[in-house]
């Protein structure tokens, strides 16, 4: 698979991200959810299906409930 130029993309993160900057950022891209570190934005990023990613973002609004 050729690994998407990620420079462009919307990157956001949680409303409830700590004020520490201690998130990740997520961006959806070529049909995949990129997932980055936000204190190192320029380091690398993971990309996943989107039905895993909705796999787990589930199971951790779970957990933290």
């Amino acid at each position: 698979m050729d690994r998407p130029n990620l420079t462009q993309v919307q990157w956001r993160k949680s409303a409830r991200s700590a004020e520490s900057g201690s998130c990740v950022e997520v961006a959806g891209v070529k049909g995949m959810v990129a997932v980055r570190d936000s204190k190192n934005p320029q380091g690398p990023a993971l990309l996943f299906p989107p039905a895993v990613w909705s796999a787990f973002a589930a199971r951790v609004r779970s957990d933290a409930l």
